[in-house]
């Protein structure tokens, strides 16, 4: 019995006839970009696909025609910030088409910039209540930054503007403050990004380097660029690391998740280098107060002490003219003393002293005889006298 068979050429036929029936029209499809190549005769061609918690559930080729890629590309990019790139969830406008030679394709027609946003933020704020549920929203805070932090960690890409910009700002500071950078390069954007910076703070516990915080700095960037900051295990890690971990991501209009569970953020690396010279700048100007105080303090003592010595000066000067002034006159009383008691004074008022032989004062006639020597002692003069006769009072 012969068996019933079509070609391939009218299989495929009959393949393109059903998915054109199926869908006469475009329609909007939601899926996320795994690949994308745009090719040098501006053609651009896309795998994209679906996922759940099992894994990989769908995926077909998509491709946007060069007439359609040259508007859709700069829109998306002025919108999000980004390029179309891998990892990104995506709504497009789709024509399916089927050829015989090439299979089944999606023509992409137009794709919607604010939904990959909004895709985004609403992952966003589901790890942002994951975390706050598992309680690690807080958990840097428990951390202490050491009085004038001296070593630090940074992760960043080495080619990188932020990191050079901080680097020079630390340097080139006008205090001359010094501190310790080593640097753990890392790549901070792309789908790559949240592991590599993982990897990196790893090292930096491998290191055995006893640092005071951990730096993660880049420049600022798109949006979609920056949206790997948001990343959930990142943050945690970041959350339980055993040091404060200090971010610098983005502009000023940047906020993420990373920043949320650090234990500081700032927005830009020149700002995170503010933040620590401030520290330094802060204690500089307490000990330069401090200085002040004392030498003001040691001035005013300094004054005391010297109007007390010309205080107890005066006094004791005042005391020892005063004792002075009472020595002299002891010493002039004295000296009236003396002079009175003078026996040239009693001898110029008549008086003699009269001594023997020997030259001892004789006080009386007692012990006195005929031819004794005396002496007669005047004011002016002295006689030398033998004794002829010894009288004595009744």
């Amino acid at each position: 019995m012969e068996k019933e068979f079509i070609d391939l050429f009218e299989f495929q036929t009959r393949l393109k006839e059903g998915v054109e029936s199926l869908f006469p029209k475009r329609l909007w499809l939601k899926a996320e970009v795994s690949a994308i190549k745009a090719r040098s005769g501006g053609h651009c061609y896309l795998e994209l696909s679906q996922s759940n918690e099992k894994g990989l559930i769908a995926k077909a080729g998509a491709v946007i025609w060069s007439s359609r890629y040259r508007f859709i590309a700069p829109y998306f990019e002025s919108v999000t910030g980004s390029p179309i790139q891998e990892g990104m969830s995506i709504l497009v406008e789709v024509q399916p088409s089927y050829s015989q030679l090439y299979g089944f394709t999606l023509v992409i027609n137009d794709i919607d910039p604010e939904f990959s946003l909004g895709v985004r933020e609403l992952e966003r704020q589901k790890t942002i209540e994951r975390l706050q549920n598992e309680g690690l929203m807080d958990m840097q805070q428990d951390h202490v930054l050491p009085f004038l932090p001296y070593r630090f960690a940074v992760i960043s890409a080495e080619d990188a503007a932020g990191y050079r910009d901080f680097v020079r700002h630390i340097e080139e500071n006008p205090y001359n403050f010094k501190v310790e950078l080593d640097l753990f390069p890392a790549l901070m954007q792309g789908k790559d990004c949240p592991e590599s910076i993982v990897a990196a703070m790893d090292r930096v516990l491998d290191s055995q380097v006893e640092y005071d915080a951990v730096l993660i700095l880049r420049g600022g960037g798109a949006k979609l660029d920056l949206a790997c900051y948001d990343d959930y295990n990142m943050a945690a890690v970041i959350a339980q690391f055993p040091l404060p971990v200090l971010t610098a991501v983005g502009h000023d209009q940047d906020f993420h998740v990373c920043d949320m569970v650090a234990y500081e953020f700032v927005k830009t690396p020149t700002a995170l280098a503010d933040f620590i010279l401030e520290i330094y700048e802060g204690e500089d100007e307490r000990i330069s107060a401090l200085e002040t105080r004392m030498r003001l303090a040691m001035t005013n003592r300094l004054y005391r002490e010297e109007s007390l010595l010309d205080s107890l000066a005066a006094r004791i000067k005042g005391a020892f003219q005063l004792k002075i002034a009472a020595m002299e006159a002891n010493l002039n009383m004295l000296q009236a003393r003396i002079e009175a008691a003078d026996p040239r004074r009693i001898l110029q008022r008549g008086y003699v002293l009269a001594t023997d032989a020997d030259g001892v004062v004789l006080k009386g006639v007692s012990g006195r005889s005929e031819g004794d020597k005396v002496s007669m002692m005047f004011a002016d003069g002295v006689l030398d006298c033998t004794v002829t006769q010894v009288r004595r009072n009744e």
